[in-house]
């Protein structure tokens, strides 16, 4: 019967997503697929494990679930009512309530939930991503949790003020109807499960599966991390406002065998020592119903210390982990605890960075056990008027390279957001005033290591008309970090007029680089940190790389101590000289060497170390 239901869960929660995908309209919602689906139970427990989603604690906070009726649909996005759910405010929220009548009247037993990051929702610039914001009120429009269809009505006058405050009003009123529809279908589904088995026998296979992700993960996963204490930190390089400097993010790991509470392992993770809230926009509010987000968000890092990587892709993670957590802020004014209304659209420079901390901080712990540093979500963009005069937005958001791990390279060019995508070229020219002349990887992008880290992206765009660019990046300056020997991947570089008169660097951080018709525009994103010594990698993998315009042939000299001859489709290596390279190479290594590689650009910042002192096991 478990599996019954956690199938049911799992392909209802799908149902949602695909009816999202084929429904919406925004190419950032249809095509890039950044949106997720979730399904809570009455107690607001997430049931469901493909990936992340938001919260239903804001709904029912402001409407008592007694009051819900069939048909109703809520609607939020103000990150500061959101109880963390909500990261900034283009990521819309819409939740369905599921109803069963057991005789005594329909009740609510459940919930369907999607959110996604929609093309703009009004602010200071187009896409609702001003990157020198220093306030939310700089961010677009915040809406509460309201209803918005009520008992099958849709409440057009909230309709009305939040397409009349979008640049793209007919996207957005698609998209959401799209995601209206989509939550209310699964209602239906989650009503005919309750249904066909009865409120008490689902019920008990929804505790049963939260037990299940909670035994395994105490079993399989967080057995693996040694008892004791753990400490590390990483750091966002810009918020926008002030000149680029370390915003720290700091964690240190308690695990203990035994806790009472949990009968078995259980974790605590401290931010104290996470740096001051910033002026600009890269806050994130994290410190709200317990921390129950975050826990939900950063839990996927536990799952590399599965026996295998099969192993590591059956773990789901849903509200089973969140007893397996502890969370300690620090007091209110740091990154994670930002007081009202400070901005937080760039938030991912926060989130998406604890991940990594947690990942360094537990690598620590296992002896390198884990896998270098990953990319950073990026959007970049461009906007103007096309051939005809209409105005236009394009956002995507590229992916980047994986870590290397301690048994396979990274990935190349993938995404932390579960299914999302670049946009499709043959989209994207047939409906912008641009020509896509190049989407391949970016050479030598990677982190070298005995495992070498994924490669990121290069695009070329060549405008048609004149237009305006926008960025809103990290790792820029500083790198995706190797580990254990590995070293750090290439930062995120953008480059206006490559090669010609105007050639001109772009600010990671950018909300209106004017370009004019002609212009290329070249974006590299990142490269995933490498994992253990690049000199123990063996030659014939990176002639390999060569070959795949992964590595170039000198990048195999300087980063792997591979002496090259031909060319790369048919690269040599001289063994002789490889080997005296290489036996020199190691020669001139400092024994002490850091257990984490952060790039040059950290010095940059530092004031001139090449190390935190955090970085030695």
């Amino acid at each position: 019967m478990v599996e019954i239901v956690e199938g049911y869960l799992a392909s209802v929660e799908k149902e949602v997503e695909t009816a999202i995908g084929r429904t919406s309209r925004s190419p950032m919602i249809r095509d890039a697929h950044d949106y997720r689906a979730g399904i809570h139970d009455r107690h607001l427990r997430k049931l469901t494990g493909r990936s992340y989603s938001a919260l239903v604690h804001p709904v029912a906070r402001d409407y008592p679930i007694e009051t819900m009726r069939p048909g109703d649909v809520f609607f939020h996005n103000d990150v500061y009512l959101s109880e963390g759910g909500i990261g900034h405010l283009p990521d819309l929220c819409v939740t369905a309530p599921v109803f069963h009548d057991s005789g005594n009247g329909p009740e609510v037993v459940a919930f369907v939930q999607a959110f996604g990051h929609h093309d703009d929702i009004g602010g200071a610039v187009p896409g609702s991503m001003p990157s020198h914001a220093t306030s939310v009120f700089e961010e677009g429009l915040m809406v509460p949790p309201i209803k918005l269809w009520d008992q099958g009505v849709p409440n057009e006058a909230a309709l009305k003020i939040m397409t009349r405050n979008s640049r793209t009003p007919e996207s957005l009123a698609a998209d959401l109807d799209a995601e209206c529809a989509a939550c209310l279908m699964g209602a239906r589904r989650m009503a005919e499960l309750f249904e066909r088995y009865g409120k008490d026998t689902v019920e008990a296979s929804f505790d049963a599966v939260l037990d299940q992700t909670t035994r395994t993960f105490q079993r399989e996963v967080l057995s693996k991390i040694p008892a004791g204490t753990y400490v590390w930190e990483d750091y966002a390089e810009h918020d926008g406002v002030d000149e680029p400097k370390l915003h720290t993010q700091r964690i240190t790991l308690t695990k203990v065998d035994h806790d009472e509470s949990v009968g078995g392992p259980k974790l605590t993770i401290d931010f104290t020592g996470t740096g001051p809230q910033a002026k600009g926009p890269i806050n994130h509010c994290g410190d709200y119903a317990d921390g129950v987000f975050l826990k939900k968000w950063l839990a996927p890092i536990l799952r590399n210390l599965a026996d295998s990587p099969e192993r590591m892709a059956e773990l789901d993670v849903n509200e089973g982990i969140v007893p397996l957590i502890d969370m300690r802020f620090p007091p209110k004014g740091t990154l994670l605890t930002p007081i009202f209304p400070a901005p937080t659209n760039a938030r991912t420079f926060v989130i998406l960075r604890l991940l990594g901390v947690l990942a360094g901080t537990i690598a620590k712990a296992v002896d390198g056990h884990m896998p270098a540093d990953q990319e950073t979500i990026r959007y970049t963009g461009v906007y103007g008027e096309d051939a005809d005069g209409r105005p236009y937005l394009m956002r995507e958001v590229l992916g980047g390279g994986s870590g290397g791990r301690y048994y396979a390279d990274g990935e190349d060019t993938i995404h932390v957001v579960p299914d999302s995508r670049n946009l499709p070229t043959e989209f994207s020219e047939s409906r912008f005033p641009f020509v896509v002349e190049r989407l391949g990887l970016a050479l030598d992008s990677g982190g070298p290591g005995r495992y070498r880290g994924g490669l990121g992206y290069e695009k070329h765009i060549r405008m048609l008309r004149d237009a305006h660019f926008m960025s809103i990046a990290d790792r820029s300056i500083l790198s995706c970090w190797g580990v254990k020997g590995g070293g750090a991947g290439r930062p995120f570089q953008v480059t206006i007029d490559p090669g010609g008169p105007n050639e001109r660097g772009v600010d990671a951080l950018a909300d209106a680089e004017p370009v004019v018709a002609g212009e290329v525009i070249r974006i590299r994103t990142t490269g995933g940190g490498g994992w253990g010594d690049p000199l123990e990698r063996p030659v014939d993998e990176v002639l390999r790389d060569i070959r795949w315009r992964k590595v170039s042939i000198h990048g195999a000299r300087a980063d792997y101590g591979v002496v090259v001859h031909g060319t790369a489709d048919d690269p040599k290596a001289d063994e002789a000289a490889t080997g005296e390279l290489r036996m020199r190479m190691r020669a001139q290594r400092d024994s002490d060497d850091p257990f984490f590689d952060r790039g040059p650009g950290y010095a940059q910042l530092s004031g001139g170390a090449a190390a935190a002192p955090v970085d030695w096991p």
